[in-house]
């Protein structure tokens, strides 16, 4: 007999694209997605959406048609994957200056770098001319990344312009600036980091599209060049190849990932 299928729906979802009457839309997703008995979290913000949710199959799919009915949305970024159980408690649909904070009012998110789809990363990150960077925090960072990555060492992903200008001439030297990838856990961050590199200057910049999420589904484990886990933001903590979800937990306090019986220490 063949496994059944885990029984929750989960869609990682975002998408860059002009948003008005926020607090209207607001209202009307949180609707929406209590109808269809859906936890997790949307963000939305005058730059577009980005979030989280969970369900019934059917349930995820009537949000996510709703989703991509608003303006600019057709195109809606999304990364399923499967949970035993509800990986969140309560549904929330909050109203935030960016979907993905970076602090920097000048950039234009609509404006990034080129999209390299899982089956050609691994050619690009493993170009020895390559700068690869991982945008993550460096909590995500510990528990697993690509070979070769550079780990800016961030709290938040609002440090990175100030890491990254600091460590520019490092990085890239002082003639023509090499190729830059970059990468994060479902495409988001670094879209937008790629925006910025741009608005800084640089035009070879690359960015893993669907980001981790995508390639760990997509390419099989004995070609891979990911190492470890990649770090989800609810309650599965970590995904595998194949999306399988890892051994972590999360620290009740700070929430950073624990392998079972380490004590967290901050």
């Amino acid at each position: 007999m063949e496994d059944q299928p885990l029984p929750i729906c989960v869609a990682a979802l975002y998408r860059f694209a002009p948003m008005a009457n926020l607090s209207e839309l607001r209202g009307l997703l949180l609707e929406l997605c209590q109808a269809q008995g859906i936890k997790g979290t949307l963000l939305i913000a005058p730059e577009g959406i980005n979030g989280t949710i969970a369900g019934s199959d059917a349930g995820v799919a009537a949000v996510i048609k709703a989703l991509r009915g608003l303006p600019g949305c057709a195109e809606l970024d999304i990364k399923y994957s499967r949970a035993p159980d509800l990986p969140f408690q309560r549904m929330k649909v909050r109203i935030k200056r960016e979907i993905v904070t970076m602090g920097q009012p000048h950039i234009d998110p609509l404006e990034t770098g080129h999209y390299v789809a899982p089956q050609d990363w691994n050619a690009l990150i493993a170009d020895p001319d390559v700068v690869v960077i991982d945008t993550r925090n460096a909590y995500e960072v510990a528990i697993g990344t690509f070979e070769r990555a550079i780990d800016p060492g961030t709290r938040s992903f609002r440090e990175f312009p100030e890491w990254f200008r600091a460590q520019r001439d490092e990085l890239l030297g002082q003639g023509k600036p090499p190729k830059v990838a970059m990468f994060c856990t479902g495409g988001i961050r670094c879209e937008k980091s790629t925006a910025f590199l741009k608005a800084e200057g640089i035009d070879e910049v690359y960015h893993l599209q669907g980001g981790i999420l995508k390639y760990l589904e997509e390419v099989p484990a004995e070609q891979s060049l990911w190492q470890g886990e990649c770090f989800v933001f609810d309650e599965r903590v970590s995904m595998g190849h194949g999306l399988v979800p890892g051994p972590y937990a999360s620290c009740k306090a700070c929430g950073r990932p624990l392998e079972q019986g380490q004590v967290c220490e901050h």
